[in-house]
């Protein structure tokens, strides 16, 4: 079997659609950027994202995804009472204050005409939504890579402070799913 005969066999076998013969990046096969944004979807679908990005116009809060329990809604933000009002730029345990409101640069919510709901979708409206920069925050690809990988309110989601769980992936395995469904030409589930 030639080289390139075997670099493709190898291809297949890995999951990966194409492979230059000398060239060691790879592009993820449609399949494995479809279970890649399935690792991302549960992230984006855990606490730690959600409940900042509901359904509706009030934040949630906690492991539970509650109502927040200062009846803080989009509207609240409008009257003058912004969320930094009590979220700081770090935990509160930065401070001194076990289980005070958590805190990172520029905490809140998306902007009422572009709310970035991720409560109630699915894997597949969740990726459709990612892939349109009308409803995604007016990002490409590349700036959502940058968001997801460096964003400290991002970053915050794996130091939340308190008792607050994780996300169910580590930040760089949220971060190589997303490279990889983005390698994979942002295929949706």
């Amino acid at each position: 079997m030639s080289a390139a005969r075997s670099v493709a066999a190898a291809a297949a076998l890995l999951g990966v659609t194409a492979v230059a013969f000398g060239d060691e990046r790879a592009i993820p096969s449609p399949d494995a950027g479809k279970n890649a944004f399935l690792d991302v979807a549960r992230v984006l679908q855990s606490p730690r994202c959600m409940n900042c990005h509901p359904a509706g116009d009030a934040p949630l809060q906690g492991d539970r995804s509650q109502p927040h329990a200062m009846n803080i809604t989009r509207a609240s933000v409008v009257a003058g009472l912004v969320c930094a009002t009590c979220h700081q730029e770090s935990n509160s345990e930065a401070v001194g204050v076990a289980g005070g409101p958590p805190g990172a640069p520029r905490w809140g919510l998306p902007a009422k005409d572009m709310p970035l709901v991720f409560q109630g979708k699915t894997p597949s409206e969740l990726c459709e939504q990612m892939k349109d920069p009308e409803r995604n925050g007016h990002k490409d690809a590349q700036a959502l890579m940058e968001h997801v990988d460096h964003d400290p309110l991002v970053l915050w989601g794996w130091q939340p402070g308190g008792k607050r769980t994780l996300p169910p992936l580590s930040h760089d395995a949220f971060v190589s799913a997303w490279r990889t469904w983005t390698a994979a030409d942002r295929v949706c589930p």
